[in-house]
């Protein structure tokens, strides 16, 4: 098991404040340190700010994103979020596909929800439109891996690109890359309840490991340790990915009947082990970024729908999915509007990261050359424009059942 991230939460000012970054730096380094001694690889230290609406340059974005881009790589930090876009700051949508052109490490994210349940169509549009300019960024498409619609997500989720602060005090948590825990349990166990054990023992040693090695850090840099995201994000290797535990599980395969109650359980299994939650810590299905994954959705058995009925009994949402390049923004709004409804129907946090690649229809082979895709067939989308009401720009309010 490997720790993805482990991301500092603070607010550094623009122009980022000297001595707030160099304390951020000192931290880079003792975290690095700290996890290392430990036993773990760690794999990036990020950075996530406050939503940017409240504290950007609106006259000059690019600029903005290129000044703190950099002034957290000096600082030790491999990737900055910045946060997303905001409903009542309507600009603050259009300025991200400048900032992600001006930058090669900054992630940025969209909120298309808000409180009491409420679903912003505006907000679902403004984040299509983003994926859909963002598209067009490179020949690949590859900007949208820096880009996120949120729904329903809380802050202080180390995951990128969900990741962002909620202000006041600095403060860090930790994302892990850990589905080849799942592989294993799940490759060894005797049945349901023997699956359970062994995985739920597993991810209960680590978390006590990280949680003493966390406290120290804490209590050594006088921050507040705000938990772990244990969404075992997985690798794109066949024993170290997700989709393999499904099927290890017993799901013929990954988007065939079985694959939900298989998904169910593992998240079930994430509710219940004893660590200090943070973030989604439920189940992470990145098609590009696992190798099963991105094996059945070329065969045609995974589909953008399968992944939103995932979704449901505890996902992540819809991450990294490879879809045609003439998708309009108007086809985009509808995914994004049933993932936006699915989370605040059921009180979740879902995110969608859609990649539409230029060029590519679908069933075209992707041709990625990045070391954390698995590469894939593009995924047909079956969406057209939405009509009447909720074609418009107001809002809805959904209760949560209870």
């Amino acid at each position: 098991m490997k720790i993805r991230s482990i991301t500092y939460f603070f607010n550094p000012g623009y122009p980022a404040g000297s001595q707030d970054l160099q304390r951020a730096g000192r931290f880079a380094t003792a975290a690095r340190s700290q996890f290392q001694d430990a036993g773990y690889e760690v794999e990036t230290v990020r950075l996530a700010t406050p939503p940017f609406p409240g504290w950007y340059d609106a006259g000059h974005p690019q600029a903005f994103a290129r000044d703190l881009e950099s002034a957290a790589q000096t600082a030790g930090y491999d990737y900055i979020s910045l946060g997303p876009a905001l409903p009542e700051s309507p600009h603050s949508y259009t300025a991200i596909p400048a900032m992600l052109a001006a930058t090669q490490n900054a992630f940025f994210s969209g909120v298309m929800t808000g409180s009491l349940g409420r679903v912003d169509l505006a907000a679902v549009k403004a984040c299509a439109g983003i994926i859909h300019q963002a598209a067009e960024l490179s020949p690949d498409g590859f900007a949208n891996l820096r880009f996120a619609a949120l729904a329903n997500v809380p802050p202080g989720a180390p995951f990128f690109p969900a990741a962002y602060h909620q202000g006041g005090a600095p403060a860090f948590a930790l994302a892990t890359e850990a589905a080849g825990l799942a592989v294993q349990a799940f490759s060894a166990a005797n049945g349901v309840e023997d699956a359970r054990r062994r995985l739920t023992a597993s991810i209960e040693e680590h978390g006590q490991r990280l949680v003493q090695a966390a406290h120290n850090l804490a209590a050594q840099s006088n921050l507040s340790f705000g938990g772990i995201d244990f969404s075992l994000a997985p690798f794109p290797e066949s024993e170290l990915s997700l989709g393999t535990a499904l099927e290890r599980l017993g799901a013929p395969a990954v988007g065939q009947h079985g694959s939900l109650a298989a998904a169910a359980l593992l998240a079930d299994i994430l509710d219940r082990a004893r660590f200090p939650h943070a973030g989604f810590s439920g189940l992470m299905l990145p098609v590009l970024e696992d190798a099963t994954l991105a094996a059945r959705a070329a065969q045609g058995s995974l589909s953008v729908k399968d992944l939103l009925l995932y979704s449901a009994v505890c996902g992540t949402g819809l991450d990294t999915l490879p879809l045609p390049g003439d998708t309009t923004q108007e086809q985009l709004a509808g995914v994004l509007l049933d993932l936006a409804a699915l989370a605040q129907r059921l009180d979740k946090p879902l995110t969608a990261r859609l990649m539409p690649i230029p060029g590519k229809t679908a069933g075209d082979p992707t041709d990625f050359d990045f070391a954390y895709f698995a590469n894939s067939r593009v995924m047909a989308l079956e969406a057209a424009p939405l009509q009447g009401p909720l074609a418009g720009q107001g809002s809805f309010h959904l209760r949560p059942r209870s």
